[in-house]
């Protein structure tokens, strides 16, 4: 079979196709993108408020996160290993005996004498009298209730 081919091509402004090639896939530094349509008022939500802990619910956080980290122990304030009973985790996060320390050491012994009888007269007394779960118990609600009454 004998198929001729024409060899002889119309010549075409070479200007043409840069110009088709950019309609069809334009340079990003020349298209101008759409400006964004404003979202409707009542999607718009206000952003929640961070919560940000007093100073009894810090002191009380972070003598947990103590008991957490080195052990909690009974009858003595710290033992050689570093573990400490309760009144020994809040003066390591207190600081100090200040008005936080103070006022965490209350707020435990209330949450205390809630869970386990008003006889309590010391955070050593019941913390030595208590296995760590009941503690931790103690712990958890004193923190829940000073987050709740934001102290």
């Amino acid at each position: 079979m004998n198929t001729q081919t024409a060899t002889s091509f119309t010549a075409v402004d070479s200007d043409l196709y840069a110009k088709a090639f950019r309609l069809l896939d334009p340079i990003p530094e020349l298209s101008v993108p759409a400006p964004a349509a404003p979202a409707p008022a009542a999607l718009v939500l206000p952003a929640p408020p961070v919560h940000r802990p007093g100073a009894v619910e810090k002191t009380l956080t972070d003598a947990l996160a103590f008991l957490d980290t080195h052990g909690w122990a009974k009858h003595r304030l710290i033992h050689p290993e570093g573990a400490r009973c309760s009144i020994g985790a809040l003066r390591a996060a207190a600081g100090a005996r200040n008005d936080a320390y103070r006022d965490a050491g209350n707020l435990l012994l209330d949450e205390a004498r809630k869970q386990h009888g008003k006889g309590w007269e010391s955070i050593p007394a019941w913390n030595d009298s208590h296995t760590g779960p009941q503690v931790r118990s103690v712990w958890e609600a004193a923190i829940r209730r000073a987050h709740r009454l934001n102290i």
